[in-house]
């Protein structure tokens, strides 16, 4: 089990709501401004995204390299943090 960080644990213990997208984890202010201005602005548009690629892993990371620029750690850290969510909450 790979550790997480603090914003990966408050973010999968939770409802979503209405967060913003520089809660996930991964996603930081450059990273959260850039998905802002491809409009995904919330962390449920992300969500989203991830299960229009039916939880599809490689798809979503490809995904979020191409809208934001994403490396892959932040891919990955993303990535993780949402399929948790769903785990969790879906």
């Amino acid at each position: 089990m790979s550790s997480t960080s603090k914003k990966h644990r408050n973010f999968v213990t939770e409802p979503m709501g209405e967060k913003l997208v520089t809660e996930l984890a991964g996603i930081g202010e450059v990273l959260g401004k850039r998905l802002t201005e491809a409009n995904y602005d919330k962390a449920y548009t992300v969500l989203g995204q991830f299960l229009l690629f039916k939880k599809e892993e490689e798809l979503f990371k490809e995904w979020l390299k191409d809208t934001c620029g994403a490396n892959a750690k932040q891919q990955n850290d993303c990535c993780q943090c949402i399929k948790e969510w769903c785990d969790s909450f879906l």
